[in-house]
């Protein structure tokens, strides 16, 4: 029997994913069928990271979707309209985004420059809600429509309140508005949840930024984050909504308990904003 596609004839709007867990989340949606609208900046390759939006999409299309690479700007206005009316204008509507867009810098509060706080801020907070402002009048009219942003858990613990107060600041922002999305639109229906990595992933910011090789071999793969979105995204949204996922419980739940195939070659490393649990990772 073929398998079922349970994202066919469904239409998302990401934020970034020219690469890394953004790209992984946009190919595995592929595979089930989605069509996938990325709005990202990197028009042309830049050195130090692969991929731009042009090699992401033809990804997708090898993958079974259907992609629209639009150039632009997740901070700027008229930017975020106009991969919103072309998204709409290319596939008829809008039924998922995927808040993916971030900027990361772990410094802490009197090392880290106004210019690298902005930027966060700029991307976490006004692209995150400008995105999804702009795209909600079409998810309230779509397919079980979903807002997945990829964000922490509201983590309060002194360990991560005391780490890096401006991304913390980015980041659980992002999970704010994620959370007041789904009580504000929970009667029309539009699930809104976040989801975040329990382990580093292997991605060029990981390897750059937080401390190259040794590090890659402590992360697991971006599709790890990939194959939980799907099963975030195919959930009813009515009922699935307000939530703030580790991508191993959404897997968990979904009988794959086995997360070899996802790497991690040496003892794992946490991701920032995850507490150890009583039982060791596997």
């Amino acid at each position: 029997m073929a398998h079922s596609k349970r994202l066919d004839g469904r239409t998302i709007l990401m934020s970034g994913g020219s690469r890394g867990i953004g790209l992984a989340i946009a190919i595995a949606a592929a595979k089930e069928g989605a069509n996938v609208a990325l709005l990202a900046k990197t028009d042309v390759p830049d050195p130090r990271l692969p991929g731009t939006i042009h090699t992401a999409a033809t990804q997708i299309e090898t993958a079974g979707g259907h992609a629209l690479a639009i150039v632009g700007d997740v901070r700027d206005e008229a930017s975020v309209e106009n991969a919103v009316a072309r998204t709409v204008e290319h596939f008829g509507g809008i039924d998922i985004v995927v808040n993916n867009a971030s900027a990361i810098n772990l410094a802490k509060t009197i090392d880290l420059p106004m210019k690298r706080f902005d930027l966060m801020m700029s991307i976490e907070h006004r692209g995150t809600y400008l995105l999804t402002s702009k795209a909600l009048p079409y998810l309230v009219s779509g397919t079980n429509p979903h807002i997945l942003t990829l964000s922490p858990p509201l983590n309060m613990s002194p360990k991560w309140l005391a780490a890096h107060p401006g991304y913390t600041l980015a980041k659980y922002g992002m999970s704010l508005l994620a959370l007041c999305w789904a009580e504000e639109y929970r009667e029309a229906g539009v699930a809104s949840n976040t989801l975040w990595p329990e382990t580093l992933i292997a991605t060029a910011a990981v390897q750059n930024l937080l401390g190259g090789e040794d590090v890659m071999e402590k992360s697991r793969t971006p599709e790890i984050m990939a194959d939980a979105a799907i099963e975030v995204l195919t959930q009813p949204s009515r009922t699935t909504t307000g939530r703030s996922f580790l991508d191993v419980d959404v897997l968990a739940a979904a009988g794959i308990t086995d997360l070899s195939p996802y790497g991690g070659t040496v003892e794992l490393e946490l991701d920032v904003f995850v507490d150890p649990r009583p039982e060791t990772l596997a």
